[in-house]
């Protein structure tokens, strides 16, 4: 019963990081489309950083979880260590996109919108590899 517990309350707090990494770089978009309409760049850049302070917050939670499951439970095989480095590649982009939303607050400029648009299809890459290792354990 802890083991079921733990490991649903995990992908709970995944899921709930997976979502701030889908929309940060979405709200990179609209501020990169806003162009120079102050009253709607702030706001957009308040809700990036509100978001992106939540999504730290949901990944420690997670990250915790996931050594419980892995130390308590006794997880492991080279399946696990490449979904920690796919995880790790994750916890990077979302970095980037913190960092990005920091430097426009800084007066900075971001990519493009379309650079943008692609740059939020690398998670979905990243997310499918992930789902794949966990499930099937190929190794």
């Amino acid at each position: 019963m802890a083991y079921l517990l733990t490991k649903t309350a995990h992908l709970v707090f995944v899921i709930a990081w997976m979502a701030t990494v889908f929309y940060l770089p979405r709200i990179l978009v609209n501020i990169a489309e806003a162009g120079d309409e102050p009253a709607v760049r702030a706001r957009l850049v308040l809700m990036g950083r509100r978001l992106y302070g939540f999504g730290h917050t949901m990944f420690g939670i997670a990250v915790v979880l996931g050594a419980v499951l892995w130390l308590h439970f006794g997880f492991g095989g080279g399946w696990l260590h490449a979904k920690l480095a796919l995880v790790a590649a994750l916890l990077a982009y979302f970095i980037v996109t913190g960092r990005w939303l920091k430097g426009v607050d800084a007066g900075r400029k971001l990519p493009s919108p379309t650079a943008l648009r692609w740059f939020n299809e690398a998670p979905v890459v990243l997310l499918f590899a992930i789902v794949y290792l966990v499930l099937a354990k190929p190794f």
